[in-house]
């Protein structure tokens, strides 16, 4: 067999072949075993600054983490009444959409009063304009007010005048009055005391009812005490069933 050199031992080994970028100096050696040499890094103590700094945000969060806890308490617990509250807000705003301003008059405006016997009673209108304190002058006005029997009384115009304080209403223009029993009027005028509820006209009154019908010129009815007042000359045609014998 053919000996084979033996390069472990006196042979001569072939030259080792290194990377450029591994190769350092013994000064960059050096510098690196520093870095890493535990006994030459300091540890940086807080001074008195930081200290109080980190001790106020602790106390701070002592008391602002239960305040917090606290508030999402009390939201939960109120929440059914936000709640509500939106709901009620909601449903004021709808009705509000059907009360607009326009050129300084309310369209679709709503007044309410109680009379001198505290019935209620209620005017409304297409369209309302402010003249003054007291007037207001109101387009295809209604009125709706309650008897002394419990009855109601419902009476229409194409144009009215509305006193707030004195609570006078009159009316012009096509003046239809209606009653529950089936009683209806037609007057081209009428002047309504909306607290004692007494209506009064001069003009001529045509009436259609139960008890037949009449053509009048002028009357006045209470409505409280349910008594009706007419002025001649007048014209009267009763149904049969209201005849005497």
């Amino acid at each position: 067999m053919t000996d084979q050199p033996d390069d472990r031992n006196g042979g001569n080994a072939p030259d080792r072949i290194e990377r450029e970028d591994y190769a350092r100096s013994a000064a960059d050696v050096e510098r690196q075993r520093s870095i890493f040499d535990q006994s030459t890094r300091t540890r940086l103590l807080p001074n008195a600054a930081d200290l109080a700094r980190r001790q106020t945000i602790m106390r701070s969060a002592k008391w602002m983490l239960p305040l917090l806890a606290l508030v999402l308490l009390g939201s939960i617990a109120a929440w059914p009444a936000v709640q509500r509250a939106v709901i009620m807000h909601t449903g004021t705003m709808a009705q509000m959409s059907h009360v607009r301003v326009k050129s300084g008059s309310m369209l679709n405006p709503t007044y309410r009063g109680l009379d001198e016997h505290g019935r209620p009673y209620m005017i409304t209108a297409d369209e309302a304009r402010q003249i003054s304190s007291e007037r207001i002058d109101l387009t295809n006005a209604a009125a709706d007010t309650l008897m002394d029997n419990g009855n109601w009384l419902y009476v229409t115009a194409s144009e009215g005048v509305y006193i707030q304080h004195a609570q006078m209403l009159d009316l012009t223009h096509a003046v239809t009055l209606y009653r529950n029993d089936g009683t209806l009027m037609l007057t081209p005028t009428a002047d309504i005391d909306m607290r004692h509820n007494i209506i009064v006209t001069d003009s001529w009154i045509h009436g259609e009812g139960p008890m037949g019908v009449m053509d009048v010129q002028g009357g006045m009815l209470d409505i409280h005490g349910g008594v009706m007042l007419f002025r001649g000359p007048g014209r009267m045609i009763l149904n049969a069933a209201e005849r005497p014998n």
